[in-house]
């Protein structure tokens, strides 16, 4: 029997969410060659498409009252809001944010800390995942409350 105590208790959440994207995995900063040889397949002029999963994960003391982490209806609403609606279905070379940056997973993950990190309900950001394919599976895991690089963000290339 769980019974309720005093001391703090850490604990995890974590949902899933998924949409469907193409992306082109190519760079404007090697030729064309270096590209293909580096992208192979991915690299396809057209782009190629996956059924994304993103993992959100969220850390948190447990709400005395409710047990709760975070709100989960809340979470699912940022979520729709900032990752699926903004990326079901469109090509990822195309959104602002990877108007200088690859589009690839562990890109993807970045940004998606980025748009959730400083907007969670209750609790912490502690950790993104991305399934892209059934072997690849990417993580982020930046500083609670900080964004990576405000650069992939707002799709804006710093020196």
């Amino acid at each position: 029997m769980l019974r309720p105590t005093a001391m703090p208790t850490i604990s995890s959440i974590t949902r899933t969410y998924r949409f469907c994207a193409a992306h082109r995995l190519h760079t404007d900063q090697l030729p064309d060659d270096i590209n293909q040889k580096i992208f192979g397949k991915c690299n396809n002029l057209n782009g190629h498409g996956h059924n994304y999963t993103v993992l959100v994960t969220v850390t948190g003391e447990l709400d005395s009252r409710t047990g709760l982490i975070t709100n989960v209806d809340a979470l699912d609403q940022l979520v729709k809001d900032k990752i699926v609606d903004r990326f079901d279905h469109q090509h990822l070379n195309f959104d602002p944010a990877f108007a200088q940056v690859t589009t690839t997973g562990e890109n993807l993950a970045r940004l998606v800390w980025d748009l959730l990190v400083d907007q969670i309900p209750s609790g912490q950001l502690a950790k993104i995942g991305v399934i892209e394919t059934r072997d690849n599976f990417f993580e982020y895991m930046g500083t609670p409350g900080v964004s990576s690089d405000s650069s992939i963000r707002n799709g804006i290339k710093e020196n």
